[in-house]
C-alpha cells in the first residue's frame, strides 16, 4: 500500500510496566527506557536463538521443570560459543555435533 504525502503520520503511545527498586527522584524515564530496552535485547538474543536454532518452541516437554532442565544445556551450548566468539551459532552448532572431540576441545577439556 502507498502512503500519500499528504497524509498525517499516526502516533502510538505504549504503556510499560516495570519494577524497580530506586526511588521515584532516581528513576529518570529516559534510563528506565534504556535499561529496559537493554534488558529485552539480551532477553531477545538468547530467547531466539533457542526458538529457532534449538526449535525449542516444539518441544513437548512441557511439565513439571521438565522445560527448564532442557533449556540449562542450550543455554551452556550458547554461552560457550559467544564467549569463544562464534556468531553464528547455527552453523557452530552444525559444526561441533559432527565430531565429538569438537565440543570438549571447545571446553577445554580434551
Amino acid at each position: 500500500m502507498v502512503k500519500a504525502l499528504d497524509q498525517p503520520k499516526r502516533l502510538t503511545t505504549e504503556t510499560v510496566y516495570a519494577i524497580t527498586n530506586l526511588r521515584v527522584h532516581q528513576a529518570k524515564p529516559a534510563q528506565l527506557a534504556a535499561w529496559i530496552r537493554g534488558h529485552c535485547a539480551i532477553e531477545n538474543k538468547i530467547h531466539w536463538v533457542r526458538d529457532v536454532t534449538y526449535d525449542e518452541d516444539r518441544s513437548q516437554i512441557r511439565t513439571g521443570t521438565g522445560p527448564e532442565v532442557m533449556a540449562a544445556p542450550r543455554n551452556a551450548a550458547i554461552g560457550a560459543l559467544r564467549t569463544a566468539g562464534i556468531t553464528n551459532i547455527v552453523a557452530a552448532t552444525r559444526h561441533h555435533a559432527r565430531d565429538s572431540s569438537r565440543p570438549l576441545a571447545l571446553l577445554g577439556i580434551t
